[in-house]
């Protein structure tokens, strides 16, 4: 047992083992091993208890990130469990996929004194594989069943938080969803490198168990209208991510092979969890024996390059137009991309696709860097005469995601939204300015992390909750008091 923490003098950083690079480009397994029980330990020891944990200050969650180190160096794993769960709903996805280079580990503060960051996220990781194997997580059993009924439109991470923080109250939920399995980006967007697919499953069927209802190829607006839902259901919260890819303005953009980026990542997802993709299987979408280009810089394009590896393409390179340094996809998956052959074109921005009929190459511009522009980052601008070419065979367009048109979605004019065609919702209670729909997620944040998410999932439970209670008290008047985001 740990006798002390702040070890971080004595005791190195050590991730756990990553796999080789000519083996992990091979498949789309996990590339970072597992902590040894003593290797976890020791590297939890190394936080240093803060008085202000601004690792816990910049988590979206506020997990209890310092406590929970503490238990795990002491050998006491199932409390440490406990803690991460408690502020948590899925920490052994979190632990995975959160960019913890610019949230908790990015801000410890013996990575800023020189001495590494303690390694938050594998250890979280380290925590909650433990408890899968030691059968510590169970199924929700809430103390009492209540009569009231939510309906929940989206399965993704804000919809499935929600979902888990209702039925630890007892309400009887009822999740809806567009497509054929639970879990939105996190089974078909993010590849299985990153978040392997059976970890998604395996809470979906916690979910199901604790007695979460779901209703799967369903469309809200298709094949059950939003008013139904209204009168179905109590309460309705509304997460249904963005899904809408931004496009890119250049001449010949309109040509095949030029492919929107979770277009490319779901059928890959959805071919490696042995579905029949046509795309896929005739070569449209399967990037192997071609030159690949990505154009974005994000966490997305990210995805998009070492997906394309894995499949075995000729050559995969990325067309950012500003520097390494204001790259928004995290640190360390630029650095995986770079080992495993990705090659990174800065300063760069296409200026149009070439090819008749068929992308055969793109041509770009060089870029340099200007005045900041309104959020403080410094504007791109071409650089006249610097014109160059890349072969392309498939060109991935990452350039981010914008809102559906959920008004005409789901018929429904009186559901405000902001100019960018985000939900509007009072942010102390996640509510809209209709009586018993709550939102929250990319839906009401735009395009954001996982971890968001499950914040606004939580925050939502909690809004839904004192909304159904003060109904059943019959204290619920007309939101008039809400305050809703601004347009």
């Amino acid at each position: 047992m740990a006798s002390k923490m702040m070890r971080f003098v004595s005791t190195p950083q050590a991730m756990p083992d990553k796999r080789r690079v000519d083996t992990r480009r091979g498949d789309f397994d996990e590339i970072y091993g597992r902590y040894q029980k003593a290797a976890a330990e020791e590297q939890a020891a190394r936080c240093e208890q803060c008085g202000v944990p601004f690792c816990q200050v910049h988590c979206p969650l506020h997990n209890n990130i310092p406590d929970w180190l503490k238990a795990t160096a002491e050998d006491r794993l199932e409390e440490a469990y406990e803690l991460a769960s408690a502020t948590n709903n899925f920490p052994e996805i979190c632990g995975r996929i959160c960019p913890q280079d610019r949230l908790c580990e990015g801000n410890c503060v013996i990575e800023q004194s020189g001495h590494g960051t303690v390694t938050i996220g594998a250890v979280e990781k380290h925590i909650t594989d433990t408890a899968f194997d030691m059968g510590w997580v169970k199924p929700t059993k809430p103390t009492r069943e209540r009569p009231e009924s939510v309906g929940i439109v989206g399965a993704g991470p804000a919809g499935l938080a929600c979902a888990d923080q209702l039925r630890k109250k007892g309400y009887q939920v009822t999740v809806y969803d567009r497509y054929d399995r639970v879990g939105g980006l996190m089974i078909y967007g993010i590849p299985g490198f990153k978040l392997e697919k059976p970890i998604v499953q395996r809470r979906h069927e916690l979910l199901t168990e604790s007695g979460v209802a779901f209703v799967l190829n369903c469309g809200v607006g298709e094949d059950v209208s939003f008013h139904e839902l209204r009168e179905r259901h109590d309460a309705v919260f509304v997460a249904t991510g963005v899904y809408q890819a931004r496009d890119v303005q250049a001449p010949g953009v309109g040509q095949d092979g030029i492919v929107p980026a979770l277009e490319y990542l779901t059928t890959s997802n959805r071919q490696g969890l042995g579905d029949a993709v046509p795309e896929f299987d005739n070569g449209r979408l399967d990037a192997a024996g071609k030159n690949v280009v990505v154009v974005g810089g994000g966490d997305t394009a990210m995805d998009c390059v070492r997906t394309a590896v894995r499949q075995g393409a000729k050559s995969v390179r990325c067309l950012y137009r500003r520097d390494e340094g204001n790259m928004p996809g995290s640190t360390r998956e630029v650095a995986n991309a770079k080992e495993e052959g990705v090659e990174f074109v800065w300063l760069s921005a296409p200026e149009a696709f070439l090819g008749d009929g068929h992308v055969t190459g793109v041509r770009a511009t060089r870029m340099r860097l200007g005045a900041p522009d309104a959020t403080g980052r410094q504007s791109p601008e071409p650089i006249p005469g610097s014109s160059f070419t890349l072969d392309a065979d498939i060109v991935l367009k990452a350039l981010g995601f914008d809102p559906e048109d959920v008004v005409h979605l789901f018929e429904e004019p009186q559901l405000p939204v902001t100019r960018w065609g985000t939900i509007k919702v009072d942010w102390t209670t996640m509510m809209t300015p209709l009586d018993g729909v709550f939102a929250g997620g990319d839906i009401v944040r735009g395009a954001s992390l996982v971890v968001w998410g499950v914040r606004d999932g939580r925050d939502a439970a909690a809004g839904i909750h004192h909304y159904l209670r003060a109904k059943a008290k019959g204290e619920h008047d007309a939101p008039a008091r809400h305050q809703f985001a601004a347009s």
